[in-house]
């Protein structure tokens, strides 16, 4: 979970935008003085940095204990990746809406890391559908612009995704990597217990049924 400071500075560029969000007004969500705030963080762009560096390390690594938990099958590697994908952007989609728009705000090298980050999430996806291709697993005939439109699938979740809607995350995670593998040329399968266990929320795991 984010730290009380930096969650008071995410409600307010989620409700303001960055730009339209003063130190002042997230220091009174924080129940801070303004000095107390920059004791903490030096500027608005340091908690927007911050923010975001949370985010993609927190995604990064459970993308990566999703792959590692489905062991050396590739079509299962896919599975979970994006059904990893799919329950981040929908479990936490203010802070990766926040991660993802605000990319304009950031500055400097700090935009540059995030580029970087973005990237290699992205390449891990790219790497499992090239493997699979080679196996003979998957069938796509633009296999680059065939995962990039996945990624954008699951990382648009946060713009719309709302918990009093038609699915559960985990119900949407499901569906949403059932799409993905079809546009592969797999079958959607059998509704199996998924392997991948780590939860996105508190301390209870999330499985997807």
């Amino acid at each position: 979970m984010l730290p009380p400071l930096l969650q008071a500075a995410l409600d307010c560029f989620v409700e303001h935008g960055y730009h339209g969000t003063t130190i002042r007004t997230v220091a009174a969500r924080a129940k801070l003085s303004v000095p107390g705030l920059y004791h903490h963080y030096a500027s608005k762009q340091a908690l927007l940095v911050a923010i975001v560096q949370f985010a993609m390390k927190d995604l990064l690594i459970r993308s990566e204990d999703a792959v590692a938990e489905a062991g050396s099958s590739v079509e299962e590697q896919f599975r979970l990746l994006i059904e990893c994908l799919a329950l981040f952007h929908a479990h936490r989609s203010e802070l990766a809406f926040i991660a993802a728009s605000e990319i304009r705000s950031l500055e400097g090298e700090s935009r540059t890391a995030h580029i970087k980050s973005r990237d290699k999430q992205q390449q891990m996806v790219d790497d499992i559908i090239n493997q699979g291709m080679r196996e003979g697993n998957f069938d796509a005939e633009h296999p680059k612009d065939t995962s990039r439109a996945i990624v954008t699938m699951c990382t648009g979740i946060a713009q719309w995704y709302r918990r009093d809607g038609e699915l559960s995350p985990e119900e949407l995670a499901l569906r949403y990597a059932n799409i993905a593998r079809m546009t592969l040329g797999v079958g959607p399968g059998s509704r199996r217990e998924s392997v991948f266990t780590a939860p996105i929320v508190g301390d209870a795991p999330i499985v997807v049924n």
